[in-house]
């Protein structure tokens, strides 16, 4: 695959994050940097799968992990660098030698692969070709002999048939060739000579396959007659009579040759799962193809060695906890957030923004404006979007001034109105209906950890906004369930499920812990496992303060 920056908001992403991922990537693509790609590494809210229909815009990429794949180590394939698998040797060994690859895949003429030429496979059948002890025995065509050769046909019959030739060069005395064409008269035989209208003559006679004349000669009319009233083929060489034989013994076509024991793998196939075949591969490469089994690309030991080809940029979270599994082996070029500073080790310095807004879409709006790009208007609609959502249509503790400021100016360069399609989107977002307890608690999720003089402790948070918390509260044994099932999952010290009320801007919290560190929670109790946390409505900003000053408590 081509460079690409991937683009990821945290694991399990809210609309903020999904948003921004987009937002940022279109902005990077506008300024030229068409390597920037949006992606995911979770499933899409129902609020935010909302905004995308609604709106008609393309959500980002879903990548569950990035686990090193083949993908993004491997050679893309450039110009000629497949052969097809009806080519000749020679053709290929040429085209092997202009491109400078030491491995030369072998499709069919829909780009599949089917095996691999290269240089350990490709010395071993020539060696076996030119057995001294016997007489040159090559599978080949006449088409692809004329090829090689680039010889003068003069008569081709059943060309693009392929046969195993018994070669004979008629070199010798008369006598000693009439005896050696006698003993092979069972056989497709093809006889290589110069100049000689005797050995013509025989070789018509006896009905020889083909007829290969050296030199440049042209035979007599009448042999050439006889020849096509046999249906015998005849072909003039420009080279001499060793050149011929030699390059006859090349015109095989790769499909005879090549090492069909080299299976492909697939683009998506881990690092971890191909070490192991690169090493036991003949040439240290496999090639890589997609599901449909087209050749996409090649890999070998010396690429893993390299940097891969993909790059990450992070929105909307800062915190190895919250980012997509595999993010270390990448280089990270940007972060783009508005949360606490976590801990994610870069190896060369990066862009950090981090500013004390409600939402990672202000910060990615302001991007546009600072840089003096027009937003697209589609563009503009999701980072609406993605601002009232995150700061509860500007009613959070987390709005500030320049979230107002933003969202007026969105509001104004798309012609919507805060008020209606902030409860628009928040509505989309707080039915749960029929939705299972594990969805809603994973559908916006953080994990969270604190220092401590054992080690981290580690804990969830889960947040949901809804018009009234009844229809969890009346589930609220479920829910508690699978809290207690998220908890031991993850190895955390509790977990927790922010159920915030969007008309009276308060929340309960739900809360499945180690029975050690449940009597430290000393928030409102409203039942067991349930509190009330009063004017509460932002994770970020007042939950997750809260839960600190709690595990520093119970510390």
């Amino acid at each position: 695959m081509k460079n690409t920056t991937y683009v990821f908001g945290h694991k399990n992403p809210d609309t903020d994050s999904i948003v921004s991922a987009v937002a940022f990537a279109r902005l990077k693509n506008i300024m030229g940097e068409s390597e920037y790609v949006a992606a995911r590494a979770g499933k899409l809210s129902p609020q935010t799968e909302y905004i995308f229909k609604r709106f008609n815009i393309a959500p980002p990429e879903f990548h569950a992990d990035m686990v090193p794949k083949a993908a993004y180590y491997m050679n893309e394939l450039g110009e000629n660098a497949t052969v097809l698998e009806s080519e000749s040797l020679w053709n290929a060994a040429g085209l092997m030698q202009k491109i400078g690859n030491h491995v030369l895949p072998v499709v069919d003429s829909e780009g599949k692969y089917k095996s691999l030429l290269h240089y350990n496979v490709f010395a071993h059948n020539v060696l076996s070709i030119l057995n001294p002890e016997h007489h040159l025995g090559v599978s080949t065509s006449i088409s692809l002999i004329q090829k090689t050769l680039n010889a003068q046909p003069l008569n081709i019959c059943s060309g693009d048939e392929i046969h195993k030739f018994t070669i004979i060069v008629g070199a010798a005395s008369f006598a000693s060739f009439q005896e050696t064409i006698g003993a092979h008269l069972s056989e497709k035989v093809v006889v290589i000579t110069g100049d000689r209208d005797d050995v013509h003559e025989l070789c018509i006679d006896k009905g020889v396959f083909a007829l290969v004349i050296t030199g440049g000669k042209l035979p007599e009319k009448a042999v050439i007659e006889k020849a096509k009233k046999r249906g015998i083929s005849v072909l003039i060489s420009s080279f001499d009579t060793a050149s011929t034989s030699m390059l006859i013994s090349y015109s095989s076509p790769v499909s005879v040759m090549s090492d069909y024991s080299v299976q492909p793998v697939l683009e998506m196939d881990t690092v971890k799962k191909i070490k192991p075949l690169l090493h036991k591969s003949p040439s240290h490469s496999l090639p890589v193809v997609d599901e449909d089994d087209r050749l996409i690309g090649v890999i070998s030991e010396n690429d893993l060695l390299h940097e891969p080809n993909v790059q990450i940029s992070l929105v909307d979270h800062n915190e190895i906890s919250q980012a997509v599994e595999g993010i270390e082996n990448y280089r990270i070029r940007e972060i783009i957030d508005h949360h606490r500073i976590g801990a994610i080790p870069t190896k060369y310095p990066i862009t950090f923004i981090n500013r004390p807004v409600g939402s990672t879409s202000t910060q990615v709006a302001n991007m546009f404006r600072e840089n003096r790009v027009s937003i697209p208007k589609e563009i503009a609609q999701i980072l609406l979007c993605g601002i009232l959502s995150d700061t509860l249509i500007l009613r959070s503790a987390t709005t500030t001034d320049v979230d107002r400021d933003v969202a007026e100016y969105l509001s104004s360069i798309t012609e919507l109105d805060i008020e209606s399609l902030g409860k628009d989107i928040i509505s989309a977002g707080s039915h749960i209906g029929a939705r299972s307890a594990g969805e809603v608690i994973a559908q916006d999720m953080k994990e969270y950890s604190e220092a401590s003089d054992g080690g981290k402790i580690s804990y969830t948070a889960s947040q949901i906004e809804v018009e009234e918390t009844e229809e969890i509260l009346s589930r609220k044994k479920e829910f508690l369930g699978e809290l207690e099932i998220v908890r031991r999952s993850h190895g955390a010290l509790f977990s927790v499920l922010l159920v915030t009320d969007i008309t009276k801007l308060s929340s309960v919290m739900l809360i499945a812990g180690d029975p050690k560190f449940i009597p430290f929670v000393n928030f409102p109790k409203k039942d067991e496992g349930v509190f009330y946390l009063k004017d509460v409505v932002s994770r970020k900003k007042q939950l997750v303060p809260l839960l600190t000053e709690v595990i520093g408590n119970y510390r």
